[in-house]
């Protein structure tokens, strides 16, 4: 008899949990050992029961889809992440693959199509959902020209509050030195790691003294 795969559901809606559950046990390789609604939740279950596969909502409660990937990675490198979401903007994509995502599909899947890909995941095979994959290819194709290009993304108040970031500086004393609200700076904040695709404001900092940001500023 052929080993299982086991796998867990992270998922805010329990019809959807359940639905998946009930149509990926109708392979005989393929158990659904848990389910989590949360990001917390599911990053619980992983380190208890170590599963194969984690088919990873984005958009859920709590810590989200994204950092849940990346605890799920730090408590279990053997556990394969699938991200199974409405999404396929940017702003989704290369954070979940930057966090570990190993293959990204879109909710238009068939459940077929579904248990071919947790096996492939199974095995360390990626799959990415063809307009996903088009974005990566895009990305990728770009080269250092989309590097440059992604400054230019930035309004002039964002490449402030960047430098600023980079400068070591907190929100309240980018607040303080701009005039504006905390508020205001957390918003600039948002939107720069989304143009940046970055995780993180460290990411975003590094970023920016690695192409040269903060001494053309200084200049």
């Amino acid at each position: 008899m052929t080993e299982q795969i086991t796998i867990v559901i992270a998922d805010d809606h329990a019809l959807v949990r359940q639905g998946i559950r009930t149509f990926l046990e109708v392979y005989p390789d393929l158990s659904v050992v848990g389910d989590a609604e949360s990001g917390e939740a599911v990053v619980r279950l992983v380190a208890e029961l170590v599963p194969d596969i984690v088919l990873m909502d984005l958009a859920m409660v709590g810590i989200g889809g994204v950092e849940a990937t990346r605890q799920v990675k730090r408590v279990s490198p053997h556990t394969q992440v699938i991200v199974l979401t409405s999404y396929d903007d940017d702003e989704y994509i290369f954070p979940a693959l930057r966090a570990g995502v190993l293959s990204y599909i879109l909710k238009d899947v068939s459940i077929h199509e579904l248990a071919e890909v947790v096996r492939k995941a199974a095995k360390g095979e990626s799959v990415l959902h063809p307009r996903v994959a088009s974005r990566v290819v895009q990305e990728i194709r770009g080269g250092r020209k989309d590097i440059l290009n992604l400054f230019t993304e930035l309004s002039t108040r964002e490449l402030e509050v960047l430098r600023l970031i980079a400068d070591g500086q907190s929100n309240a004393a980018i607040a303080e030195k701009l005039v504006i609200s905390e508020k205001t700076v957390k918003v600039h904040v948002s939107n720069i790691l989304s143009k940046l695709h970055m995780l993180d404001r460290t990411q975003a900092a590094v970023f920016a003294w690695q192409q040269g940001l903060v001494r053309r500023e200084e200049r």
